[in-house]
């Protein structure tokens, strides 16, 4: 098991829905926090209502000069997980090019940005533990995710590469793939999503999973299963099974 007590994480993205609920489960355990996202208002209201300490760090992800600013503030940390992220559903067809670059901007671009504000402190230190969000939706080419899928996979593929890069280092690197979550983000979904779970639910599956020291976790597990195998599929069927849904 992973102590996760009296240490301090950055939680990036910890405003409202699920980094909100992961911030009151990890405080109620004892970690120390700071806490980021754009929203300085709601990050304030969120520390007012821990049980343990937090520091508020408004941050943009998607610019350089704030996620810079804001690790020199941070300074050196235990732990960063990362769960900021925009969504829009939207088909090719549909194509909105700005939608589609703020969502690869943020998801990936601007984790990208903020691991490489830590994660070189780390190494050096010698010790540190990093959580990468990815989805369901990383797995595999979906109807309706142009830009969020492609943000997933690449994010998903990071966190791969950083996990064998660091491995020795004393940097542990997790990488937490959930399915529907329901937020304000999956509110915009006008579909029926399998599986749904609540924010304070799926909190608790990430804080699970982080006193592992087990790298991958997708869920919920039968959910997942469907993309998980669907690797294994050929293109050409894949491909025919979902376009009868878009």
């Amino acid at each position: 098991m992973r102590p996760l007590r009296g240490k301090r994480y950055w939680l990036v993205g910890a405003s409202e829905g699920l980094g909100r609920a992961l911030a009151e489960r990890m405080s109620r355990a004892g970690v120390a926090l700071v806490l980021s996202a754009r929203s300085s208002d709601r990050l304030e209201e969120l520390a007012a209502t821990l049980p343990g300490p937090a520091e508020v760090l408004p941050m943009d992800v998607s610019d350089p000069t704030s996620v810079r600013a804001a690790a020199e503030k941070a300074g050196e940390v235990d732990g960063l997980v990362f769960l900021a992220s925009v969504y829009w559903p939207q088909a090719a067809r549909d194509w909105d090019p700005e939608q589609v670059e703020t969502m690869l901007d943020v998801n990936l671009t601007g984790a990208a940005r903020v691991l490489g504000a830590v994660v070189p402190a780390m190494v050096a230190h010698g010790a540190g533990h990093v959580v990468v969000t990815g989805s369901l939706a990383g797995y595999r080419g979906l109807p309706g995710a142009i830009g969020y899928g492609a943000s997933k996979a690449g994010l998903m593929s990071l966190a791969e590469s950083m996990a064998v890069d660091l491995k020795g280092t004393g940097v542990d690197v997790q990488l937490i793939n959930p399915g529907y979550i329901r937020t304000r983000q999956t509110a915009k979904n006008d579909f029926t999503m399998p599986g749904i779970l609540e924010p304070e639910v799926a909190a608790g599956v990430f804080l699970d999973h982080m006193r592992t020291t087990r790298f991958r976790l997708s869920f919920p597990f039968a959910f997942s299963l469907v993309f998980r195998l669907g690797r294994l599929l050929p293109d050409r069927l894949w491909t025919r099974v979902w376009a009868r849904r878009s």
